[in-house]
């Protein structure tokens, strides 16, 4: 008698208008087919969801095709085992969109796969794949990442935004950017970003209160990166237990940065060269570096932990950076102070199979970079047998890169501009026998 009641209960409170309901794309018209645009059957799925008070909108197992996608609060898009999400590859199915927030990637309008702006409880779930078939946009002129090419997820100014388990595959440009947004989690997703140019693998731009836990990423471009294209700092961002590919730079604070970066860690990860034998696109095969701390912009750095993280390949594996690019984010606003960049702790680090540029922390005359320690790192170079380097030049205003001053004058650390930086348990090597030191200081105050 206690079990029926408790089904009469149950069945009345599915009933109410409350009860969250699962929405399947197929009901509303969407069809296994990739010679049929879905959008406007999973659109109407997504909206009626959003209607009736939130819930799923469920995508089957099967081969779908869609347009640009618009994300409501209380909606999650779930993709069951075996659905495949593919992108268009008609540029005329993508809605451009212009966000209300003022940013230095929001002067134009965008297009994207999957958008959501000003969003609460929303998100991306289930076993399924979402694959933006990037490779047909082709990149034609500078900087038209999202203007000509499509991002495959876009959140702006959103909240309480949950990314997991999915694989992502094959993005026009940027893999994710999620922009000024609180209160985001991304887990256990399948990132592979090799389609075109610009395939970063995940981007944080201004973003609070972050958790990155579990991600297998395989990138053309930059894999894990935080950006500061506003005002809008990047902050409290954790990100953990990543396994990295990536042509250019595996775990990377900029190149944006007119807000900065406060308390930011990362920890138990790998930095690796990828597994697939294809031709690269973009950066090297190797990777340019695994960890790259960046500040060019204005904006403020303060409060960076880095640790347990193996690194394999990369030309250089550390790399620290304030320089005086002084990039605005938006016109008339023009960057008018030189950035702070203090307080960073990298530790228990291995780096194997380095190239032979080295690593540098490096600030500028009268900004020094400050309070800088390194503890418990090896580091295997391949060495330069056959060069004296020559002091780098300060290329104060240059784009930051780990390969920016070539070959340096140390094989293992060249400090510059910098104070209170301390190197506690270390071993650099060489493989090849090398000219240079390990390590070189110049204008550096109590280096311990």
């Amino acid at each position: 008698m206690r079990k029926k009641t408790l089904i009469l209960m149950a069945l009345a409170t599915m009933s109410m208008g409350g009860f969250a309901e699962n929405h399947v794309i197929t009901t509303y018209g969407a069809q296994a087919d990739t010679t049929v645009l879905s959008t406007g059957a999973i659109q109407q799925a997504i909206d009626a969801c959003h209607a009736e008070g939130g819930g799923k909108v469920i995508v089957p197992a099967g081969k779908f095709k869609t347009g640009s996608l618009f994300l409501k609060s209380n909606v999650y898009l779930y993709l069951s085992p075996g659905a495949v999400l593919y992108g268009s590859k008609d540029k005329q199915d993508y809605i451009p969109v212009k966000p209300a927030f003022l940013s230095l990637r929001t002067w134009e309008a965008t297009i994207q796969l999957i958008y959501g702006e000003n969003l609460c409880n929303s998100g991306i779930c289930g076993e399924g794949t979402i694959d933006g078939q990037g490779e047909v946009f082709v990149k034609r002129k500078e900087k038209d990442e999202g203007l000509e090419r499509p991002h495959l997820i876009r959140f702006v100014t959103s909240k309480n935004i949950t990314v997991k388990d999915v694989t992502l595959r094959n993005s026009g440009c940027w893999m994710q950017h999620y922009l000024a947004c609180d209160d985001l989690q991304l887990s256990d997703l399948r990132i592979y970003n090799r389609a075109t140019k610009n395939n970063d693998a995940l981007d944080l731009d201004g973003c609070h209160n972050v958790t990155v836990h579990g991600l297998i990423c395989d990138s053309d471009d930059d894999a894990i990166t935080l950006k500061s294209t506003s005002p809008r700092m990047c902050e409290n961002v954790s990100i953990t237990n990543c396994v990295i590919s990536s042509h250019c730079n595996g775990i990377k604070l900029g190149t944006e940065t007119n807000g900065g970066f406060r308390n930011i860690l990362i920890a138990d990860c790998v930095v690796k060269p990828s597994n697939v034998a294809e031709p690269k696109i973009f950066g090297f095969r190797d990777g340019i570096s695994g960890i790259s701390i960046e500040m060019v912009d204005g904006g403020v750095l303060d409060g960076v932990v880095v640790s347990n993280i193996m690194i394999r390949g990369t030309r250089s594996p550390i790399f620290i950076r304030l320089g005086n690019r002084s990039r605005p984010y938006a016109e008339g606003i023009p960057v008018e102070n030189v950035g702070v960049l203090k307080n960073v702790l990298i530790s228990n680090v291995m780096a194997l199979d380095a190239g032979e540029v080295g690593c540098s922390i490096t600030g500028l005359a009268g900004h020094p970079v400050e309070n800088i320690t390194l503890r418990n790192i090896t580091m295997d170079f391949a060495g330069n047998p056959d060069k004296i380097v020559a002091k780098p030049e300060e290329k104060e205003a240059s784009y930051p890169e780990a390969t920016m001053f070539g070959v340096l004058p140390a094989y293992g650390f060249f400090v510059r501009h910098a104070r209170n930086v301390k190197f506690e348990g270390m071993e650099l090597r060489t493989k090849n026998p090398d000219l240079r030191p390990a390590m070189l200081f110049e204008d550096v105050e109590d280096v311990r």
